[in-house]
């Protein structure tokens, strides 16, 4: 084995740091690192789960846990018998975190933490797009959200620093940059100037012309300001394809969420971006069964699925976070939870299904994986080619058929 083993739960945000550490522990062929998530209880049941299967796999290993759950429950990773350090968000940006040291709990204060680690504008993924990370922590406080307290503030990478790895990541042969961060969209009012993403956005295409396919990680929609409509809807290198932070469509639930959208501001973004651009695809993330959610509004939520056209779903079981605000709000049983997010699971498949159906007989720019097999169209829609295709590659095919919720592919004729 070649240096350590990465074991990634949760975000892109994550990848991409994982890969960063990837570099920082090279050399490390005894390590294993368990970069951890936090936004569910489920997610760090998992990342316990994780950890016993690495250390049953490997008991000769030495097991480094970080990550959001780390930064949040330190103790709970310290106390289990496979685990041999614990470090906090801040200190996996910095490569000694990773040397053996006497010190098994290694978590700082994340709301101290003011800048943005210069690794954070270096990480990317070993697939075809990169990712790269220019935002890290969030200002809000969502009374579900547990992340803020794994994140720290939210704080940006500078400009420059964004424009010169994304000149490097291309000249290492990656055709589509992904910008990731834990608030994309809150990008800049800590930088001089107070840049938006938007205008980030617009530099990053103008400085960097050889990028084919720019894509942006899950945004919030209230904050896409108009320079950054603008880019989305008219500029060809931004790849048709939205994440929407939306969590719920009915308006009690997103006041005690402490959202700053409504369901009608919702829609409206997505009728918007349609309208000029019809071939975007909406991605959204929604909570089933979040406290005081009646039948009446978790209908609301769920006709969301069809009133914002969502294809991509990220379907969040409610699960209380300690500390947080909802924690202390009345509970929807297990049960009902459970068969609301069964029903918004389900709402969403037969959209996508639709969807994927709809674009057989079309002919799509589809990035090519390493296998060289697979791939994603600029909408986001996977696809597998009948035949291998150089990996990397952008390729013109016509969509022949949809097996197993994956387009068939085969290159056009030019």
């Amino acid at each position: 084995m070649s240096g350590p083993e990465i074991i990634t739960m949760g975000c892109r945000l994550n990848i991409a740091e994982s890969e960063a550490i990837r570099d920082m522990a090279a050399g490390q062929d005894d390590l294993i690192v368990v970069n951890s998530c936090a936004v569910t209880a489920e997610a760090v049941r998992q990342t316990g789960q994780a950890i016993r299967r690495a250390r049953r796999d490997r008991p000769d290993a030495r097991i480094l846990v970080t990550g959001c759950a780390a930064q949040t429950e330190p103790q709970t990773f310290a106390a289990m018998a496979e685990v041999d350090a614990v470090i906090g968000n801040r200190e996996k940006m910095e490569p000694a975190s990773f040397l053996p040291a006497p010190e098994r709990v290694k978590v700082a204060d994340i709301m101290a933490v003011r800048d943005t680690a210069p690794h954070m504008a270096s990480a990317f993924a070993d697939h075809a797009r990169a990712f790269l990370e220019v935002q890290n922590g969030c200002d809000h406080r969502c009374t579900f959200c547990i992340i803020p307290y794994g994140r720290g503030n939210s704080r940006s990478v500078p400009a420059g620093a964004v424009v010169d790895k994304a000149r490097e990541l291309v000249d290492a042969g990656y055709r589509e940059i992904v910008l990731t961060g834990v608030d994309v969209t809150s990008y800049g009012p800590d930088l001089p100037g107070r840049p938006s993403l938007g205008l980030l956005v617009e530099r990053l295409l103008k400085h960097v012309p050889d990028l084919p396919r720019l894509r942006l990680s899950s945004i919030d929609s209230v904050e896409i300001d108009e320079r950054l409509f603008d880019l989305i809807v008219h500029e060809p290198r931004m790849m048709p394809h939205l994440h929407l932070s939306l969590q719920a469509g009915d308006d009690l639930i997103l006041k005690r969420m402490k959202r700053r959208h409504s369901r009608a501001d919702a829609i409206r973004i997505v009728e918007r971006l349609k309208g000029i651009r019809p071939d975007i695809s909406i991605g959204a993330d929604i909570i089933a069964g979040f406290p005081t959610e009646d039948e009446a509004m978790f209908e609301n939520s769920l006709a969301l699925v069809e009133d914002c056209d969502i294809v991509h779903g990220h379907i969040f079981p409610y699960s209380p976070r300690a500390g947080t605000p909802a924690a202390r709000m009345p509970q929807v049983d297990r049960t009902t939870i459970k068969a609301r997010a069964a029903r918004l699971r389900a709402a969403c498949a037969e959209r996508r299904e639709a969807w994927l159906r709809a674009l057989i007989g079309t002919t799509q720019s589809i990035l090519v994986e390493r296998s060289g097999l697979t791939g994603h169209a600029e909408n986001f829609a996977p696809a597998r080619f009948m035949t291998a295709q150089t990996p990397s590659s952008i390729v013109r095919a016509t969509i022949t058929g949809l097996e197993k919720g994956v387009l068939l592919a085969q290159e056009a004729a030019r």
